[in-house]
């Protein structure tokens, strides 16, 4: 399990997802704003690593009940991040195979339940955008305080544009230095067509330099590589956005 809200959550990093989550809960004062959608512009951002940390930051807050789905059908990952199964999930109960209750799991907290895609989908696009998808979110929303969908990249197929229609506000992953600034401005133009609500940006993987700027970094053991979050990037409707 590669999780650092769970394995170490005192760490640097994870106070700066329980800083994130905080400026998402201050977007909730006037709306409410439960089900959310974490997308990237493009693969290998690490936005199922910023949604995993999210939902167990979420799900530590007391009384909160969280769950994240894997809404990734072409190239799920959620299961492999947590380290459980992925034989049945989204797929099977749209298809009518299987009950929610059937396919969904819990890991690491009472708190936070976790969905994963199932069988692949041969028409993920199809499938995500359905009248079926839309009534299985609704029909579970009463059943959890936060939901977040991991979606595939929405600069490169359009399956999180056709899930923007029922989820209540999105978060977009940018990786620091291996994203080009136009395929971020694809993105959001991409979101802002299908009148997506955009909470913010995170800033992933970014290299911390000696500066006046204040950074909370970690050293992920796996990769063997230093990733950072910028610690005021993300805000709600944030400069590079403008």
């Amino acid at each position: 399990m590669k999780i650092i809200s769970l394995k170490n959550p005192k760490s640097p990093v994870s106070e700066a997802y329980r800083s994130i989550r905080t400026n998402i809960e201050f977007s909730n004062v006037d709306e409410n704003i439960k089900v959310i959608m974490v997308t990237s512009s493009k693969q290998n951002e690490g936005k199922s690593t910023v949604i995993s940390n999210l939902a167990v930051s979420f799900a530590s807050l007391e009384d909160k009940k969280v769950l994240i789905i894997d809404g990734d059908l072409r190239n799920p990952t959620v299961h492999r991040t947590f380290g459980i199964s992925n034989i049945y999930g989204v797929t099977d109960i749209l298809l009518g195979y299987k009950t929610f209750e059937e396919c969904v799991g819990s890991v690491g907290s009472s708190n936070l339940d976790i969905l994963t895609t199932g069988k692949i989908a041969p028409n993920p696009s199809e499938m995500l955008g359905s009248s079926r998808m839309r009534e299985f979110i609704n029909s579970i929303r009463d059943s959890y305080d936060y939901i977040f969908i991991d979606a595939p990249p929405i600069g490169i197929v359009t399956d999180a544009g056709v899930m923007s229609s029922f989820v209540d506000g999105t978060v977009l992953v940018v990786a620091s230095k291996e994203t080009d600034v136009e395929m971020v401005k694809i993105a959001k133009e991409r979101l802002n067509q299908v009148n997506a609500k955009i909470l913010g940006c995170v800033l992933n993987k970014f290299e911390e330099k000696k500066s006046a700027y204040g950074y909370y970094g970690y050293y992920n053991e796996t990769e063997g590589a230093k990733h950072r979050i910028k610690k005021k990037k993300f805000s709600l409707g944030f400069g590079m956005f403008k």
